[in-house]
């Protein structure tokens, strides 16, 4: 499809915009929870998992539904960091047979990374300009199905 990605009727709530006549009422819906990290994080990986877990959750944006774009996210940020730790000795270029000085391939990875881990970052809304879009409610006070129909949980 042609045009901007439909936004979920959840972050439409966090940001103020929702309508109800632009509302899909048949959008399906998953419960805020903080998801089992995938077997195939390795440790730098788990421990940033370990990290955005529990803070996703806390702004109420983690579902069972995100376990994949948070695992992609932190894959990105243990090759970030891996990388970062490689370039450490600050050389950034090498030379090669012809003489000619350019950048080690293990800045591009770390650029590439880093990107990556950037997008991953706004769509959970841990930038500082995507969190200026979210006015998100306390957990405790946040929307379940049965609020719906007059109820609250506490």
């Amino acid at each position: 499809m042609a045009g901007r990605k439909p936004l979920p009727t959840a972050i439409k709530k966090l940001k103020g915009t929702a309508q109800k006549c632009r509302t899909n009422i048949n959008e399906p819906k998953a419960f805020v929870m903080c998801p089992d990290p995938p077997s195939f994080l390795g440790e730098i990986a788990l421990e940033e998992w370990s990290h955005k877990a529990p803070l996703l959750v806390k702004m109420g944006v983690l579902t069972e539904a995100d376990n994949t774009a948070l695992a992609a996210y932190c894959v990105q940020y243990e090759r970030f960091v891996r990388a970062e730790q490689k370039l450490a000795d600050g050389e950034y270029t090498e030379v090669t047979t012809n003489g000619n000085e350019i950048a080690k391939a293990l800045v591009g990875v770390s650029n590439r990374a880093a990107d990556l881990m950037k997008k991953f970052l706004v769509e959970f809304g841990l930038t500082p300009s995507s969190r200026t879009r979210i006015s998100a409610t306390p957990r405790s006070e946040q929307d379940n199905e049965w609020n719906d129909f007059g109820g609250r949980r506490g």
